[in-house]
C-alpha cells in the first residue's frame, strides 16, 4: 500500500502541468527515480503515419530523433498493436526485439492507453535478464494509466493553445495586409508575418508572369538554391503542382517526392499553397522547413486560411497597381502621359544625381497639325497621334519613356544617352515620321525636335523641360523639321538639318 500512495503522489505531480514537454519529462523522472533505472524511453504515436517516435528518454540511446517505429514493429510497436504490455525478460532470445542500446537484456513495453485509444508507449529496459519482478510491472502499468491521461490533456491543451494562436495570426495577418496597396512592401510583409506567427524556417512568395512562377519575395534562414533566384516552369515542382491543381501540397519528406525541384538548399519539408482570388490564380505561398515532416494538418488549415486573405490582399495590391497605371496611360495613344513624365523625371534626375551620370531629353511637336485637323478632320488627327507614337516606341530602347506631352507634343526621357548621341535618336525619330506613310494622308508628315542634357541643360525638372521645350521653339523657328540642341545660355545651337 506504501508504494501504491508513493505512485500516487508521483501521478498527481505528472497530472499538475498541462505543458507537453513538461508532462513527459515528469513521467520519465518518476519512472527513473522511483524504479532506480538505467534506460528508457517514451515513445508518443503519429497517427498520421501509425509510428511510434520519440517523446523522451534517458539513459543511453543511439540518434532518438530518428528513431520512428511502425506499430506491429518491434516490442514496443507491438505492445501499441495489440494494447497490452509485453515483457521481454531476455532480448537475446527475442525476434521481436529492435536494438536502441548495447547494454539492454530485458525490456518491458506498456502502451499508453486513453479510452482504449493509444497515445504512446513506456519503454523501459534493463542490463540484466529478468530484470522486472510481477510487482514492478503491476506498478508501472497502473503508472501507465495517470501517465496517459496527463498527456492527453496536455496533448488537447496544446491543441487549444496552438489554435488560439493561430486565430491570432489570421487577424494579425488580415490587419498589416489591409492597409498595405503596393505590392513590393505587401510581399515581404507577408514573409514576415508567417515566420513571425508559425513554426515555418523560410517563406516565399511566387507569383504567375507570362506561364513562370517566379518568386518575387521571400524570408527566413534558408539559402537560395540559385543565386540568380527562383523562377519556374508553371508546372514544376511541388510549386508547379499546387498551382496547376488548385490545392495544397505537403511534402513532408521533400527529397523522395517525385518532381521536387529545391528553392532552397536546407529543405527537408515543403508546403505549397495556391494564391487564388475571385477564381483566379495569382501564385503560390511556398513554405520550408529544414527539418522533415515538420508540417501538420492543423497547421496547414490556418495557413491556408492565411494564403486566403493574403491572395485577397495582393488582387487587391494588383488592382491598385493597375489603375495607377492607367491614371498615368494617355487615352488616345496608350503611351504615358504628363503625368508620369513629371515622375520620371523626378526619379530619374535623383538616380542619375547619385551616380553622376547623365540623361537626354527630347521633345518633340509634330508641324502644321492644327492645320492637318482642319483640312482632314480630327478622327484623321488622332489616327496619326497614334501612328506617331507607335512609330516612336518601335525605334527607342526600352529604357527610354516615351509620353504624350500634351496636343500634338511628345517627350522622350534618354536615360545614359546625352550630346551627340541624343541628338543621333532625335534625328532618327525625325526621318522615320519624314519618311512614314500616313493612310490617308495626302502628304508628308514632319516633326521638329527640341534636346536637352541633364545635367549640362537643367539640373531640376523645370530647367530641364524648359531647356528643351526651348530648343523646340527654336526647331521651329528655323523652318520646321529641325533637330535643335540647347545651349547652357540659349537654345539657338545649329540646326541638324
Amino acid at each position: 500500500m506504501q508504494k501504491i500512495a508513493i505512485l500516487y503522489d508521483a501521478s498527481q505531480i505528472v497530472l499538475s502541468t498541462f505543458d507537453l514537454d513538461e508532462v513527459l519529462e515528469r513521467i520519465m523522472e518518476t519512472v527513473r527515480d522511483y524504479f532506480n533505472l538505467d534506460n528508457g524511453t517514451l515513445l508518443l504515436l503519429d497517427k498520421k503515419s501509425q509510428e511510434l517516435y520519440v517523446g523522451t528518454h534517458f539513459g543511453c540511446m543511439e540518434s532518438p530523433e530518428a528513431l520512428r517505429i511502425p506499430l506491429g514493429t518491434g516490442l514496443t510497436g507491438t505492445a501499441a498493436k495489440i494494447k497490452r504490455p509485453i515483457y521481454s525478460p531476455d532480448v537475446t532470445k527475442d525476434g521481436r526485439y529492435l536494438k536502441a542500446t548495447k547494454s539492454t537484456r530485458s525490456e518491458l513495453a506498456i502502451p499508453l492507453l486513453v479510452r482504449d485509444e493509444v497515445v504512446g508507449v513506456l519503454d523501459i529496459q534493463k542490463d540484466v535478464t529478468d530484470g522486472f519482478d510481477r510487482e514492478t510491472i503491476d506498478l508501472l502499468t497502473l503508472f501507465s494509466t495517470q501517465a496517459s491521461i496527463a498527456i492527453q490533456n496536455a496533448e488537447l491543451y496544446s491543441r487549444e493553445q496552438r489554435r488560439t494562436r493561430q486565430l491570432e495570426a489570421i487577424n494579425a495577418v488580415a490587419k498589416e495586409t489591409r492597409s498595405l496597396l503596393r505590392l513590393d512592401d505587401l510581399l515581404p510583409t507577408i514573409c514576415n508575418l508567417i515566420l513571425q506567427y508559425f513554426a515555418v524556417d523560410h517563406a516565399a512568395v511566387l507569383m504567375l508572369e507570362r506561364r513562370r512562377l517566379v518568386v518575387l519575395a521571400h524570408r527566413g534562414k534558408l539559402t537560395e538554391a540559385a543565386s540568380g533566384g527562383v523562377e519556374l516552369n508553371h508546372h514544376a515542382g511541388i510549386s508547379g503542382k499546387a498551382m496547376a491543381e488548385g490545392r495544397t501540397i505537403v511534402a513532408n519528406r521533400t527529397k523522395s517526392y517525385p518532381g521536387y525541384v529545391a528553392g532552397f538548399k536546407e529543405t527537408q519539408a515543403e508546403a505549397c499553397i495556391p494564391l487564388v482570388a475571385l477564381g483566379e490564380k495569382l501564385g503560390v505561398l511556398a513554405l520550408e522547413n529544414a527539418s522533415s515532416d515538420s508540417f501538420h494538418d492543423e497547421d496547414i488549415h490556418a495557413l491556408e486560411a492565411v494564403a486566403d486573405i493574403c491572395a485577397d490582399a495582393i488582387h487587391s495590391a494588383q488592382s491598385f497597381k493597375r489603375m495607377e497605371e492607367m491614371a498615368d496611360i494617355d487615352g488616345l495613344t496608350g503611351i504615358y502621359n504628363r503625368r508620369h513624365l513629371e515622375k520620371r523625371l523626378i526619379s530619374e534626375i535623383d538616380r542619375l544625381s547619385r551616380y553622376e551620370h547623365g540623361m537626354g531629353m527630347l521633345m518633340i511637336d509634330i508641324d502644321n497639325f492644327k492645320n492637318l485637323n482642319d483640312e482632314f478632320g480630327h478622327i484623321l488627327g488622332d489616327e496619326v497621334l497614334r501612328e506617331v507614337s507607335a512609330l516612336f516606341q518601335k525605334h527607342l530602347r526600352k529604357a527610354d519613356v516615351l509620353c504624350r506631352y500634351g496636343g500634338e507634343e511628345f517627350a522622350v526621357l534618354l536615360p545614359e544617352t546625352v550630346g551627340d548621341k541624343a541628338v543621333g535618336v532625335a534625328d532618327k525619330l525625325r526621318r522615320f515620321v519624314e519618311n512614314h506613310h500616313f493612310p490617308g494622308l495626302g502628304r508628308p508628315l514632319t516633326v521638329s525636335i527640341g534636346v536637352a542634357d541633364f545635367p549640362d541643360h537643367g539640373s531640376t525638372r523645370d530647367d530641364l523641360v524648359k531647356a528643351a521645350d526651348t530648343a523646340l521653339y527654336a526647331a521651329k523657328d528655323a523652318g520646321r523639321n529641325k533637330v535643335m540642341r540647347a545651349t547652357t545660355h540659349a537654345a539657338e545651337s545649329a540646326s541638324v538639318k
